[in-house]
């Protein structure tokens, strides 16, 4: 078990010190967590989406738990970029926190406007583009649904000079050539994803469960965390160099660890935070501990880690090198369940057996001749008589 632990990562060109972030729209505008969490001892702090103009945001209810997490519809209420830079930055500032801002539009101007305003904001390390937000351009359709319109928000957010992170939505039939679209227009990291479209409703009073109505809500915590590791492992196989976080239901240390080994730089923690305002240290602090455990010293040595390892399994008809005999060719492993003994087969039939015989009949008399008598304790035939002799001869 080592003691130290080199925790130490990058997202694109941004240095961190660890890759334990917040997620955007979990952990508030500002400084909120940090009566709960040392906000500097996190990788960096990703703020709530914001638009250049201040936001009303859809109706409530707003949030609604389901069985592995949580649908929300908030509807990316903000203050706008002013009032966020002159209220809420300082204070993280203050706590020493590394921010990353997030930005959202209606329109490709709307990015813009917003991005140019973050330009030489203090202490924000990058500029996350949110394009999980509908184009009012394209039928309401989301920017993310589209690689162009993708590609479009991306370039319109280089105004503000910073790194650029785009946050991609699950909600397509192909995330890589959404992200390649995202790369190729500016952006330097992938954020790996955004809400999972859901809806709930009311059975007892048969309607929604959400103030946003028919369009239903965004599906976060545990549930849509394969759904960010498959992101995150096919866009690191696509893009080798980019930067990748990912994100959607990390609670533990060894989530991070899944979504590194995946290929993740590093990994915000969202949903987790409004059953526990700790989480994002909780999840630092099982991180550095698995680490110890497993004697890995230098975090780094887990990103994308699956990727290597299955490049590194020699061919099918190598040989190794030394002298232990090659493992036999690969089965199938055995079903978790046991499948029921098949019949024993029927014990043989015995033999036939014949029936008893049936009695002989008794014979038919035969009818005796004129003058005879017969018997049947009688012989039919008598043994001769003696000759005749003298009387005294008969003895007596």
């Amino acid at each position: 078990m080592r003691g130290r632990v080199d925790l130490r990562t990058h997202v694109g060109s941004v240095p961190l010190p660890n890759p334990v972030l917040t997620a955007s729209g979990t952990a508030g505008h500002g400084a909120e967590l940090a009566a709960y969490v040392d906000l500097a001892s996190l990788g960096a702090v990703v703020v709530k989406s914001l638009a250049a103009l201040p936001w009303a945001g859809n109706p409530p209810p707003r949030v609604h738990e389901t069985p592995a997490g949580m649908l929300n519809s908030v509807g990316l209420q903000g203050p706008g970029v002013a009032a966020w830079l002159a209220s809420e930055l300082p204070a993280l500032n203050d706590r020493g926190a590394r921010v990353v801002a997030s930005v959202w539009g209606s329109r490709v101007e709307d990015y813009a406007q917003a991005a140019a305003m973050l330009a030489g904001a203090p202490g924000v390390v990058a500029v996350e583009v949110n394009v999980s937000c509908p184009n009012l351009d394209d039928r309401s359709r989301m920017f993310a649904h589209s690689p162009q319109a993708t590609a479009q928000a991306v370039a319109a957010s280089t105004a503000c000079g910073l790194p650029l992170w785009v946050k991609l939505s699950p909600n397509v039939s192909d995330i890589v050539s959404v992200a390649s679209a995202a790369l190729d227009a500016g952006a330097e990291t992938l954020v790996l994803v955004n809400t999972v479209l859901g809806m709930a409703i009311d059975v007892r009073r048969r309607d929604y469960r959400l103030g946003s109505g028919a369009g239903g809500g965004g599906l976060s915590g545990p549930a849509i965390r394969p759904v960010a590791v498959r992101a995150v492992h096919d866009c690191r196989a696509a893009f080798p160099d980019a930067g990748i976080v990912g994100v959607g239901g990390v609670s533990r240390g060894v989530d991070v660890v899944e979504m590194m080994l995946a290929g993740a730089d590093a990994v915000e923690v969202g949903t987790a935070t409004f059953r526990d305002p700790r989480a994002p240290a909780r999840v630092l602090s099982g991180l550095h501990r698995w680490c110890r455990w497993h004697d890995v010293g230098d975090v780094r040595a887990l990103v994308g880690a699956v990727h290597r390892a299955r490049h590194s399994r020699p061919a099918g008809g190598d040989l190794p090198s030394s002298t232990t005999p090659p493992a036999p060719p690969y089965a199938p492993p055995p079903p978790s369940f046991a499948p029921p003994p098949p019949p024993a087969p029927p014990p043989p039939l015995p033999p036939p057996v014949a029936p008893p015989a049936a009695p002989a009949p008794a014979p038919t008399p035969t009818r005796p001749g004129p003058g005879t008598v017969q018997r049947p304790d009688v012989p039919s035939r008598l043994p001769p008589l003696p000759p005749r002799g003298r009387s005294g001869d008969a003895g007596g």
